[in-house]
């Protein structure tokens, strides 16, 4: 794991190296970021570090006032916040195998950085700012930005971890969904598993029972425990050194025709999985997916249409209103996912699918998600049952299968050279599962 850390930083040296010659910049400048108060308060918001800070030193995640300094032909510095400070634990000096990669320097109060022309990627610019440092320079943050969509070995080890600890939650949330759990029970049960704290992880869990399981990011945790356990689907991750896990699973009792439907989208993904390659489009993916579902709707008698007039009349759109991925790293929605070229230009995702988050082509060193969905959700159905349309609907089963709420089915996948590595799937067999 070292050696790919270390080279790791010798691509990013190299990259910024380039960037700072391209754009006339002395250094670049990185800042992990700040703590912010709570309005009216003296407690602060849980910190989150800068992901372009991270990208460098993401052993430091919870180091506020830290600063990485690039310059040409140098070692990066790190200059490292050492406070004086009896109210809270201060950090020692890093001195582990990572810190090798680094000139790590620390300071009390401000850190001694003299160069003129810096440009500084950080949220604020520091107060003892030189005239000349220029802040968020748009043109450089676009450069970076299409970098970071390349995964280095180092980050997709990160990413492979992230996947297993993710998993591991996965499973003890299915026993305890089982087992009878109330969803505030089943998300404590997978922080506990994972060893997370909820600063720890990547995004809020989503943890719906039956009709929650239909909001989309449905962002309580109920205490009460359901009269009836129908469903569960969860949308968790983990992180692994500033790298996320997104996964989602959607789990139910064996035997009726909703767990048919979780079997036919668990094929559906794995066929459009088999598809997933460098250089295919990711919109031609998340349209084929369309298709895909609109099979398993005819199959399974909800529609009675053939699949491309399913398509083409919007009907799979409403039970299947997100996109069909993104970009994962050290944010779960990573940047670049829109942006084309070094300009910034990023062509929108077709009218008929606007909250496609990633749209081009698909490269080698890609890690993102494929997670299709099938929900029942009233607002979006509602009007459908009203259209001329919906007379090729079978609304009984719909309404049948309304109070299980939908379904989420998301991997990770690692996009190669010569195919993919789905890195959740294997997480799974892991631990002896077949991966859903």
């Amino acid at each position: 794991m070292q050696h790919l850390f270390f080279q790791h930083i010798e691509r990013l040296q190299a990259v910024a190296e380039e960037q700072i010659e391209k754009h006339s910049y002395d250094g670049l400048l990185i800042g992990s970021g700040q703590l912010h108060r709570r309005f009216l308060d003296d407690n602060n918001y849980p910190f989150r570090a800068n992901p372009h800070f991270l990208h460098w030193v993401p052993f430091l995640e919870q180091s506020p006032h830290c600063w990485v300094l690039i310059k040409p032909g140098s070692k990066p510095q790190l200059h490292y916040h050492m406070p004086s400070d009896f109210w809270h634990m201060v950090p020692e000096l890093p001195d582990k195998w990572w810190s090798n990669a680094f000139e790590v320097i620390a300071f009390t109060d401000r850190p001694a950085i003299n160069q003129k022309r810096l440009a500084v990627m950080a949220e604020t610019m520091p107060d003892y700012v030189h005239e000349s440092w220029q802040h968020n320079p748009e043109l450089l943050l676009h450069d970076l930005h299409l970098n970071r969509r390349i995964k280095s070995d180092w980050e997709s080890h990160c990413l492979r971890e992230a996947n297993k600890i993710a998993v591991k939650g996965h499973i003890v949330a299915e026993q305890q969904f089982l087992a009878g759990a109330s969803e505030y029970q089943i998300h404590q049960t997978y922080l506990s598993a994972i060893e997370h704290n909820e600063r720890d992880m990547p995004y809020d869990n989503i943890v719906g029972l039956n009709e929650h399981a239909a909001v989309l990011h449905y962002q309580f945790q109920q205490r009460q425990v359901p009269d009836q356990h129908r469903s569960l689907l969860i949308d968790a991750g983990a992180c692994f050194l500033g790298y996320a896990a997104d996964i989602t699973r959607t789990f139910t009792p064996s035997g009726s025709v909703f767990s048919e439907l979780v079997a036919g989208l668990n094929q559906a993904q794995q066929q459009l999985n088999s598809e997933v390659a460098a250089g295919v489009d990711f919109v031609s993916l998340h349209c084929r997916m369309h298709y895909l579902l609109a099979e398993l709707l005819q199959r399974s008698g909800l529609v009675q249409a053939d699949p491309q007039q399913q398509v083409d009349s919007g009907i799979t759109r409403a039970f299947f209103p997100h996109g069909l991925g993104h970009l994962l790293g050290l944010q779960v929605h990573d940047v670049g996912s829109w942006q084309h070229d070094t300009l910034g230009v990023e062509p929108k995702p077709p009218t008929e699918h606007p909250f496609l988050r990633l749209t081009g082509k698909l490269q080698p060193g890609y890690v993102i998600t494929i997670e299709p969905g099938l929900y029942f959700i009233d607002s979006l159905l509602t009007p459908l049952r009203n259209s001329a349309t919906g007379k090729l609907i079978n609304w009984t089963l719909v309404d049948e299968l309304a109070p299980y709420g939908g379904i989420r089915i998301e991997d990770n996948i690692l996009i190669t050279g010569n195919g993919i590595e789905n890195l959740t799937r294997d997480a799974f067999v892991g631990y002896g599962r077949s991966g859903i």
